[in-house]
């Protein structure tokens, strides 16, 4: 009876498992597979090659886990690697992207390139730069955002703190609207008012337009960041006396500031890339105008635009329109770190 008992295996309670490199062995697979079918199908595009070793992954992952595993495992693995899938469906396209603009970018990107505007140099020829097209995007950005940014503000300050009625109804079902317009829709606004007026194209119209597009973001954001702040705090501040407006001076928005300046940043990023309002507004101009107010001003997406499309199949043009694209990317890729460190900067200090 002993030798029996001692004979018998120990029973135990978990099942078999895939081993841990397994995803990684079944990815290869599908990898490998994928190619060979795109080869013998007589498949150029690498989006193609993607897409069925995606589908072969997720494929082979269930088959195999259901085989070691159990269905119910691999229903589990299965989710896992829609998750990767839809992760790298995201991450390669930007990847991607990046790199293509790095790599044809660098040819002509230097400080020449950054200190010199196009003046007589035409379109097709080597040379030139986008020094006015950088100085015109900053002004009108910094002008779109001088206007922008404390209306933003002072919105979602009225619709968290004070709004309880119609207005405030009013004004979120507005900002709703504004939210989801495409720019050219702000351009054509301003594009009008200036007919109306009979004024020539200038920076500062592409400001306006910018900050049309630039306040829903801003209101968003920053009226999420007001509802974030506990009510306890302004609570304690009201019953010790305060106003409520220095309650919200010294309370809520010092609470709050990193979060509404990280918005204010991502909106800046945004409207940094428009190109429809400045086509209409601004015109682009090959000379350095440093006067937003008066005559028209260039800028980097329009520029970009405008390499592309007078470029007559010409490279010089091509590249200076890559070489700007990697500008704008490198000024949206700032603006988003700088807003990292300012809400990390600003951010309350809860220790003692």
């Amino acid at each position: 009876m002993s030798t029996a008992l001692a004979d018998k295996q120990p029973s135990t309670l978990q099942g078999a498992r895939l081993p841990k490199w397994s995803p990684y062995a079944i990815a290869a697979g599908s990898v490998a597979v994928a190619v060979g079918i795109g080869l013998a199908g007589g498949l150029d595009s690498r989006i193609q090659w993607g897409l069925i070793a995606a589908i072969l992954f997720v494929i082979g992952t269930y088959v195999i886990a259901a085989r070691v595993e159990g269905v119910r495992q691999a229903k589990d693995r299965i989710a896992t690697s829609l998750v990767w899938v839809a992760f790298l469906l995201a991450v390669v396209p930007l990847v991607s992207l990046v790199w293509v603009t790095v790599a044809r970018g660098v040819k002509v990107l230097d400080v020449y390139f950054l200190t010199h505007s196009m003046g007589v140099v035409a379109d097709t020829e080597p040379g030139g730069g986008i020094y006015a097209a950088i100085l015109g995007s900053l002004e009108q950005v910094g002008l779109a955002t001088l206007i922008g940014a404390p209306i933003g503000v002072l919105t979602a300050i009225y619709l968290v703190e004070y709004g309880r009625g119609n207005l405030s109804r009013a004004i979120t079902f507005f900002v709703d609207v504004m939210t989801g317009i495409p720019s050219i829709v702000a351009g054509l606004f301003i594009l009008s008012l200036m007919l109306m007026l009979d004024l020539e194209p200038f920076g500062f119209a592409g400001s306006l337009a910018l900050a049309i597009l630039m306040m829903p973001v801003v209101v968003r954001s920053t009226e999420e960041m007001l509802k974030l702040v506990p009510n306890e705090l302004r609570e304690a501040s009201l019953a010790l006396g305060v106003p409520k407006w220095r309650t919200i001076l010294k309370v809520v928005l010092p609470t709050s500031i990193g979060g509404i300046t990280t918005g204010i940043m991502l909106a800046i990023a945004r409207i940094a890339g428009e190109t429809a309002p400045v086509l209409l507004l601004v015109w682009g101009n090959p000379f350095i105008n440093a006067n937003p107010f008066e005559g028209a001003q260039a800028s980097l997406p329009l520029y970009i635009y405008q390499q592309y499309a007078n470029s007559a199949g010409s490279g010089a043009a091509y590249d200076r329109a890559w070489a700007a694209s990697l500008t704008l990317i490198a000024f949206v890729m700032i603006l988003n770190l700088g807003a990292r460190g300012i809400a990390r900067w600003k951010a309350p200090k809860t220790g003692r």
